[in-house]
Formats: structure tokens, C-alpha cells, sequence
């Protein structure tokens, strides 16, 4: 019996070209500043037009300024051309482009369930690792090259080899102030950065069914830090309540009630993780799997080479530590319910004295709205920089950074040596985390 990505891949299998792997129509094709000029210039020198320029759509979000009052550029030095090439070759090629100031900018994962373009049951790629936040939807969604981008865009196919299958079921219910963030950081812990290499990752159980769709996002967002080809979630009323009304959704939207795993379907590996012994979790060093619960002390047996980067010590106590930056924003946690659920915590209160924090909305729209709350007064109140949208400091490109040295703690996806700058100590953490760790200027739970 087929799994729901089964009933996705055979959907799309246009031809089984021998040894595991398939030619796979594409439905949806996203690219971004970094990346799209390249694949777009390819295209074009080589004399080939987009197939379906309906399909493809563009974003200015890993580079732009994101500082209040931006104008139409970036801090990264050079990056001027990566805009500027960007928007000429998306305006050439006659494709759909959200340009730094338009209403609808924000981080590709952001604003592509926003607009309704990721849609259950369809193939949607794009050069980013974590285009997997869109399987939330019941979608096969997955992170490509420039040159699979130049490809789908001109043949809207692309050559793939079939990832086996994973089920992991969340059972049970979380405890409060427990988060779709804490859940994924779990699984890291327990089954290492590595655990989901050449799988598909389906998440189901109670308390994935409970989460609402921008904890689901959340969730599949970090199935590439677990080194899946994707995450994926079953399609259920949730869903069709998000997309009802999007700009580019079907009205009325199609019954997607067949696409759900059947129940004597079987995966290549099953994972089972009890949802309520789940506790706030922080990382410690420098790959998302070395996490822990937030009142636990760092591994006995941790990472030496980690251990030299982070500044820390096996056995030594998270909780307490001090940081001097919190950081709240990126793919995986920058919505208006991630930013609702910080600002719930910081109101009234004030950010510790030398922590710099800072809050990145995920979209234009998202800013707009959280603003039309109050939630960017609760925070500028509180000592937080209210920004633009845009991927900002979640990694470092060469631009914007943190003073060398410093500790993070911070809501996006990855910890690596070097991710939000030269010499930057990054904790992972849920927002209600990185909100509660500003106030009190050290690592604390909410």
C-alpha cells in the first residue's frame, strides 16, 4: 500500500529511467537573489526560454538590507549584482518576481504558502536546502542546484533518484511551552544529524496532527539538519483552512483528501518519540543534532573540536550561560505566530543590559501584520531592533554580522562554525527560548 509520497512520486513519474531513479515533472520552481541570475543567464546564453513561466517565481531574500528604512540593496559586498542581474533576467524571462520593496517580499518559505503557491500534492523545488519547510503542506518539496534550476525551468522535469521512506510519529501531547521547534531539535538529538540521510520523512502522530500549519512548517523546515530529502505532513482541514483565499490557490480548492498514507502502507524505517517527555531544547555545539534539553549540561562525551568553538566545557551547565545577541527570525521561526508567542513573553519587560536582539519578520506581510498588533511596539519597547524582512543574520554572506566572539541565541535553523559570522557561537533555540534569554541576558527557559 502506498505512503502518501508514493502516491505523489508515481503522480509525477513521467518515465522510470533504471537503477532508482525517475524523470519527475516539476510543478513549481522558486529562486532567489543568490542563485537565480545564475540559473536564469545559463538559460538564456544557451538559447533556451523558460517552458512555463507561469510556474517560476523569484524573491529577493538572503541578501537584502534588512535594516529599518532599507533602500533597494544590500551590505554584502558585491551583492549589488546579485539583485540587480536577478531582477533583469526574472523581467527577461517573463517570470513572477517579489523585488526587495514589494508588498509580498519575504524569505521564499515564507511567502510561497503565504501566496498559496505550494499546494498539496504538487512538486515544488528551489535552490535552498530548506525549500523541505513547504512539505508542511502535503507537498513534495526539496532543495536543488543552480543547474537542476536551469533544467526544470526549461524542460519542467528534473532527473531524481527516489529517496526511501520514513515515518516519524510524534504520540502523545506536548507540555506547555513545549514547540514544533523543540520537537525537531529532539529528534536531532536522539538520532544525530545524520539519522534521515536518503530518506523522505513523513511526520505524523497526535501531537504533529495538533500543531497548527506554521508549526508544521517549523517542524519540516529542519528535516535537511536531520540530512532528509525532504519532510512531508499529510494535508488535513488545517491546511485547507491556510490556503482558502491565498492569491495564487484554486478557488475552490480541489478535495486533497486522498492524499494520506494508507494504513498498511510500509516505510523502509520507523522512529516513535513519546510527544510529552519532550522539553525545551538549546544546542551546545556546532551541528544541530548536538542538542539537549535546556536543563540538562553538555554531553560527557561531546565533540572536542565543538567544544573549542563553542567556549564550553563536557558537563558544564547551558542554563545560565551568558550570550550577548538573541536573534529572532529566519525560515524556521519568524511568522506572526512565532512572533506572537515571543512578544506574549517580553512585554512590559526590557532586554538585558549589553544584549543586542533583534527581530526579522519572515515576510512583508507578516510585518504588516504584526505591526497592525502592536507586536513591533512590545518589542522596540523591550530593547529589540525591529527590522525588514529578509533571511538577515541567519547566516553570514559576507555582509551584515555579529562582533567576532559573540554568543548566540537564536531562533534560526543551523549552528555551524562560522553560520552567522566569523567566530559566532550560535545556540538553536524555540523563540520563546531566545525571548526569555534576552530578558535575562544569560540562556534561561521562558
Amino acid at each position: 500500500m502506498p505512503s502518501l509520497f508514493d502516491k505523489i512520486w508515481d503522480a509525477h513519474c513521467i518515465a522510470d529511467l533504471g537503477g532508482g531513479t525517475a524523470l519527475i515533472a516539476i510543478d513549481r520552481i522558486f529562486l532567489h537573489e543568490r542563485t537565480g541570475a545564475a540559473a536564469l543567464k545559463s538559460l538564456a546564453e544557451a538559447s533556451r526560454a523558460v517552458v512555463d513561466p507561469s510556474r517560476v517565481f523569484a524573491v529577493m531574500d538572503h541578501i537584502v538590507d534588512t535594516r529599518p528604512g532599507r533602500g533597494d540593496g544590500t551590505l554584502m559586498k558585491g551583492g549589488e549584482a546579485f539583485i540587480t542581474e536577478t531582477r533583469a533576467a526574472c523581467h527577461a524571462a517573463g517570470i513572477t518576481l517579489f523585488d526587495v520593496n514589494d508588498p509580498n517580499q519575504g524569505i521564499t518559505h515564507v511567502i510561497s504558502p503565504e501566496l498559496g503557491i505550494v499546494l498539496p500534492g504538487l512538486t515544488l523545488i528551489a535552490p535552498d536546502s530548506h525549500t523541505c519547510t513547504q512539505g508542511a503542506f502535503g507537498a513534495l518539496a526539496w532543495g536543488i542546484g543552480s543547474s537542476e534550476a536551469e533544467h526544470a525551468m526549461a524542460t519542467g522535469t528534473l532527473r531524481v533518484a527516489k529517496p526511501k521512506t520514513m515515518r516519524v510519529t510524534f504520540s502523545g501531547a506536548l507540555k506547555k511551552g513545549v514547540t514544533a521547534k523543540d520537537m525537531i531539535l529532539r529528534l536531532l538529538a536522539d538520532y544525530g544529524a545524520g539519522g534521515g540521510a536518503g530518506h523522505i520523512v513523513e511526520f505524523t502522530g497526535d501531537a504533529v496532527t495538533a500543531l497548527d500549519m506554521e508549526a508544521r512548517m517549523t517542524l519540516c523546515n529542519m528535516a535537511t539538519e536531520f540530512a532528509a530529502f525532504s519532510g512531508i505532513i499529510a494535508p488535513d482541514e488545517k491546511t485547507y483552512a491556510y490556503l482558502k483565499g491565498r492569491r495564487y490557490a484554486p478557488d475552490p480548492l480541489p478535495d486533497w483528501s486522498s492524499l494520506a498514507t494508507d494504513p498498511d502502507a510500509v516505510f523502509d524505517h520507523e522512529i516513535a518519540i513519546d510527544a510529552s517527555s519532550i522539553k525545551p531544547m538549546v544546542s551546545w555545539g556546532t551541528s544541530p543534532g548536538e542538542s539537549v534539553p535546556l536543563s540538562a549540561r553538555v554531553p560527557q562525551e561531546a565533540n572536542a573540536k565543538a567544544l573549542v568553538y563553542m567556549g564550553l566545557e563536557s558537563g558544564q551547565s547551558l542554563e545560565g550561560l551568558r550570550i550577548d545577541v538573541a536573534f529572532i527570525g529566519s525560515c524556521t521561526n519568524s511568522r506572526l505566530s512565532d512572533l506572537r508567542r515571543a512578544a506574549d513573553l517580553v512585554k512590559g519587560q526590557h532586554v538585558a543590559p549589553g544584549v543586542l536582539a533583534l527581530v526579522v519578520p519572515g515576510s512583508s506581510a507578516v510585518k504588516r501584520a504584526a505591526e497592525a498588533e502592536g507586536l513591533d511596539q512590545i518589542f522596540t519597547g523591550a530593547g529589540f531592533q525591529w527590522r525588514e524582512s529578509g533571511c538577515s543574520l541567519c547566516f553570514y554572506a559576507g555582509g551584515e554580522s555579529f562582533p567576532a566572539g559573540s554568543r548566540v541565541i537564536s531562533s534560526t535553523n543551523r549552528n555551524f562554525e562560522g553560520r552567522q559570522g566569523p567566530g559566532i557561537r550560535t545556540h538553536i533555540a524555540s523563540p520563546e527560548v531566545v525571548a526569555a534569554s534576552a530578558l535575562a541576558g544569560r540562556i534561561t527557559a521562558p
